[in-house]
């Protein structure tokens, strides 16, 4: 895999165990003697859109904080309709595990992130590695993701008014290919009766978020079953989750909240973490 700079992301087409190939892009450098976090993380797009390049704000500003990143490529419905997206995104984590040293140094914490649709893939495959028992995770990062495939709450409601297409209502339709697939904890993490196992999880989102409620709501849910949740609204945030899917080079909404809330994190959980090299 080409080295990235520090400030030049490195495309490149990984080989998963699988045989599959998938497109990942790199983000940030690691010098000899570095044990950076890893991530593997997952860009928005209702599950029906986006790519590499929408990734890329989310992903610079992971890599800003410290982190070496791995970004997916992953299958988009409705060609790729629930588990194929779930199905690579695991198999890339486990790419990631295996050349972990390489990528990030020895002892390198593993992480899942995503927003927006991104986030319900990075949630569904933690839950993956924890009920396979591998790889462990020092923690997920949740920016506004997309958890409720009712697409009712309050939040979301306020943000789309009286309009009769929702973006979100549509990606959610043609992800899952039916009422079965709604029922999976993979598909809907925030349904899944069990949770406990999880890592620690950092959820993040605008006031003003379409995704806020259901994302408080996952964390509340997950706090109330013994996990280690931080969570945390940013009252400037504005056009959230729609901001943080844009290839722009400005940065975004609350750039620098954002980053002090991943250093943060990474600083409280890759200490716990216990990884064997």
């Amino acid at each position: 895999m080409p080295t990235p700079s520090p400030d030049r992301p490195a495309d490149d087409v990984i080989a998963l165990a699988t045989g599959q190939q998938v497109a990942v892009r790199t983000y940030g450098h690691k010098k000899a003697g570095d044990c950076l976090p890893l991530v593997v993380h997952f860009h928005g797009g209702a599950f029906i859109s986006g790519s590499l390049d929408s990734g890329c704000t989310v992903a610079h500003l992971l890599a800003a904080a410290g982190a070496r990143v791995v970004s997916v490529a992953y299958p988009l419905a409705p060609e790729h309709p629930f588990p194929q997206p779930l199905e690579i995104g695991y198999g890339v984590l486990q790419w990631a595990w295996r050349h972990r040293v390489r990528l990030a140094g020895k002892g390198a914490p593993v992480y899942l992130a995503g927003e927006e649709a991104g986030g319900n893939l990075a949630a569904g495959v933690c839950m993956m590695a924890r009920d396979q028992r591998h790889p462990p995770l020092a923690g997920q990062i949740l920016l506004s993701p997309m958890l409720d495939p009712c697409v009712g709450t309050p939040s979301l409601r306020a943000a789309t008014g009286t309009a009769t297409d929702c973006k979100w209502a549509q990606g959610w339709h043609l992800f899952l290919r039916s009422a079965h697939d709604a029922q999976h904890p993979y598909a809907v993490p925030s349904a899944a009766q069990r949770l406990a196992g999880l890592p620690p999880t950092l959820v993040l989102v605008g006031q003003d978020d379409p995704m806020r409620d259901e994302a408080l709501a996952y964390a509340a849910r997950l706090e109330s079953a013994g996990l280690e949740v931080a969570r945390h609204v940013f009252d400037k945030a504005r056009q959230w989750p729609d901001a943080l899917l844009q290839p722009d080079p400005r940065p975004c909404p609350c750039a620098d909240e954002v980053q002090a809330q991943f250093q943060r994190f990474f600083a409280t959980t890759r200490c716990r973490s216990e990884l064997k090299p």
